[in-house]
């Protein structure tokens, strides 16, 4: 255990949590000479990026796919200016159906190709070829206007911000649902186009336009998979801290952010659960705005205007996930290294209301998923014998409200209600692979109480805050707080998802270095990041053609 510090410089910088903002925070911020300490309350770094094994299978709940990897793309920059990149393999999903779009019995495959993309849908909706372009641009045009707004420095350029981004600002304040409808006509054709609004958790009609076209330009050169799954990211960034000097501390939950003054409040350091107290010249919180600031900082430090936008602070939907180990030929059975997303050919609005319903027990099977196969999407997790599979589904987190106050020993009511719920996932999974519960080799469900636990996220929530219109941008928390030398990072300050949340920390640690974001990121071209094929081994490296087939021969060992 961390023992008492005798003075109150003792680090330069605390972050408290481990996730891909703090991390990434934590990096750059060593890397300019800075003694820094990130403490975790799990046992295990990453927060959602973080890996967990069942029955020697590994599984992550917050990593199923990441976009822009290829050479001078964001998340390559990002990756490459962290120092990571040559530590890290990635596997390029089906480019010709990274996602596939299961809506009713309507099937439509997403290619990696934003050229392609429109060939495809065009072909598909022939009366909608020239709208499906028109869209399309338009999503690419704001979603890159977007990135451009933290780059932008000096006098000349802010006084263009209105002219370099045009489009941004011409959709800045419309939902989804609005702008398609401006420009799409197909019922099914508009579904396909929204059918990702399950990476930012919002229906067509609650959600930012701007948001989702950062969330649709992200992927439209395709999916990629980490070799090693999330905790592969995580383990390069935390040697990559330790490399400058940085120290990471797993289990020790912070339970007090330490203030100083009266008038003029001033963060100093934390306090753990224990009772140690460290100090430090300033303190980031990966936590969520809840967590940091009504539980860690206490509302008696906080200003009138701070605690009236908290009380209105909206979290978004949480989850239930389902992690199996089946032995079945998922390939055979249709399965591919692509995502699926299934769902009703219902208006999503409607679905979305009925998802995230209190009373989840309706019934007797839950007809929105997403489904990923991450040992197709890592052929070097494949032992030759079990696949192992991720069913998602989205619900409010008020379902497990009566079970808020257990303790880490659950009930048998608990239990129970899991097990009805994971009977409710298996029944809609079973339309997409026909007789899979026969072949259950071990499962386990994740619930909202399951994410606040390990991940200490409020409510259970998976992307921070509601991404709605008056949460995102300019009425969002901000990474510099009003406490002086309090700052924060994460999903509910810039942006969700790895690289969002791996940006916020950047421009977190650009804040209090006096710097921006590319010169923190600037790099000396010798990092690289390997992109393997997922569904073609034939140019796999012989390092990687190895691991492949020793994974393999140790169950074929075994039952001999």
């Amino acid at each position: 255990m961390l023992q008492a510090q005798n003075t109150k410089t003792a680090y330069d910088t605390i972050i408290i949590g481990s996730g891909a903002g703090g991390l990434s925070a934590a990096i750059c911020l060593a890397r300019e000479g800075q003694k820094v300490l990130v403490l975790e309350q799990h046992d295990v770094p990453g927060g959602w990026c973080h890996s967990f094994y069942l029955k020697k299978h590994r599984f992550t709940p917050g990593v199923h796919y990441i976009g822009l990897l290829e050479d001078g793309q964001s998340t390559n920059e990002l990756y490459k200016g962290l120092g990571i990149a040559k530590d890290l393999v990635f596997f390029r999903m089906n480019p010709k159906a990274y996602e596939h779009c299961w809506i009713g019995e309507e099937r439509i495959d997403l290619p990696a190709n934003f050229e392609e993309l429109c060939e495809s849908l065009g072909t598909r909706f022939p009366k909608e070829k020239k709208n499906i372009v028109k869209y399309l641009t338009t999503v690419r045009n704001v979603s890159r206007q977007l990135q451009l707004i933290p780059k932008i420095s000096g006098i000349w350029q802010n006084i263009t911000i209105p002219f370099r981004t045009k489009h941004f600002g011409k959709y800045a304040l419309f939902s989804v649902k609005r702008v398609i409808n401006w420009h799409i006509k197909n019922p099914l054709l508009k579904k396909i186009l929204n059918i990702q609004y399950g990476d930012h958790g919002l229906p067509p009609g609650k959600a930012s336009f701007p948001l989702h076209c950062a969330v649709m330009d992200h992927y439209f050169s395709g999916g990629f998979y980490p070799m090693g799954g999330g905790g592969a990211i995580v383990k390069a960034m935390t040697n990559a801290l330790k490399k400058h000097g940085g120290e990471i501390k797993t289990g020790q939950p912070v339970s007090r952010i330490l203030i100083e003054g009266d008038r003029k409040k001033k963060a100093v350091g934390v306090q753990l659960k224990d009772g140690t107290q460290i100090f430090a010249k300033q303190i980031i919180s990966n936590a969520d705005p809840e967590k940091t600031y009504m539980n860690m900082v206490g509302k008696e430090h906080l200003s009138a205007k701070l605690q009236n936008k908290l009380a209105k602070t909206k979290y978004s939907c949480t989850s239930l996930m389902l992690f199996l180990i089946v032995d079945m030929d998922v390939r055979k059975a249709g399965l591919d290294s692509g995502n699926i997303w299934m769902m009703p050919n219902e208006d999503m609005d409607v679905l979305f209301d009925e998802m995230t319903r209190p009373d989840i027990t309706a019934n007797t099977e839950f007809s929105s998923l997403f489904v990923s196969c991450t040992t197709l999407k890592d052929p070097t997790s494949f032992d030759g014998r079990h696949h192992t599979i991720e069913a998602i589904t989205y619900i409010d987190h008020q379902s497990f409200d009566s079970f808020k106050d257990e303790k880490q020993q659950r009930s048998k009511a608990y239990l129970e209600f899991k097990a009805q719920l994971a009977q409710k996932i298996m029944n809609g999974l079973e339309k997409i692979l026909p007789g899979i519960q026969n072949h259950i080799v071990h499962q386990e469900l994740g619930t909202p109480l399951t994410n606040e636990y390990y991940i200490n996220a409020t409510n259970g929530c998976v992307y921070g805050t509601e991404k709605s219109l008056r949460q995102i941008g300019p009425f969002a928390f901000k990474a510099k707080s009003e406490i002086e030398n309090l700052y924060m990072c994460g999903a509910s300050i810039v942006s969700h998802g790895v690289a969002g949340a791996s940006y916020s920390g950047v421009q977190t640690a650009a804040a209090i270095l006096d710097s921006t974001q590319d010169e923190l990121l600037a790099h000396d071209g010798t990092q690289e990041i390997e992109i393997c094929e997922a569904e073609d081994s034939s140019e796999y490296p012989e390092w990687i053609q190895r691991k492949i087939d020793n994974k393999k021969s140790k169950v074929v060992s075994k039952l001999k």
